[in-house]
């Protein structure tokens, strides 16, 4: 039996502690095993991991410029959710925790979407489709 493949999204951050309290604010967890005082993983699914790292420590990472994400897009991170109340829920959640509205919603009846901007203005992207319309793939 293979492992599932995980994925880690790290992600730089002004303030972790900002950070962590907004995502918190949307009922996330963190593992404090690969957590510590520039650095928190935040649990997405059992699969899904963002590492919140603050900026300097986020330097020892990279030879380039950290993006400032306020004025430039550097990654569009798009969250499936399980019912289109799940992506009210999120976005909702996201805009009373200080995250700031991103996109327009998107309703193509078949699919919802809702986007945000967390406190270091990276977006997230929270999306329904329905089973039957993602099992039958693009209309011809």
């Amino acid at each position: 039996m293979t492992t599932p493949q995980m994925i880690f999204v790290n992600l730089p951050v002004k303030d972790l502690e900002v950070a962590k309290n907004f995502f918190a604010g949307l009922g996330f967890g963190f593992n404090p095993q690969f957590s510590d005082e520039t650095t928190a993983c935040l649990v997405i699914s059992d699969t899904i991991f963002a590492m919140l790292i603050s900026e300097p420590r986020f330097k020892d990472f990279t030879k380039k410029e950290i993006a400032d994400a306020g004025k430039t897009t550097e990654v569009l991170i798009a969250l499936s959710a399980e019912s289109r109340a799940r992506v009210d829920e999120l976005a909702d959640a996201a805009l009373a925790s200080g995250g700031s509205p991103a996109n327009d919603p998107v309703d193509m009846g078949f699919m919802y979407g809702r986007s945000f901007q967390d406190p270091d203005h990276h977006i997230w992207e929270v999306v329904w489709m329905d089973p039957q319309a993602a099992a039958d793939g693009p209309q011809a």
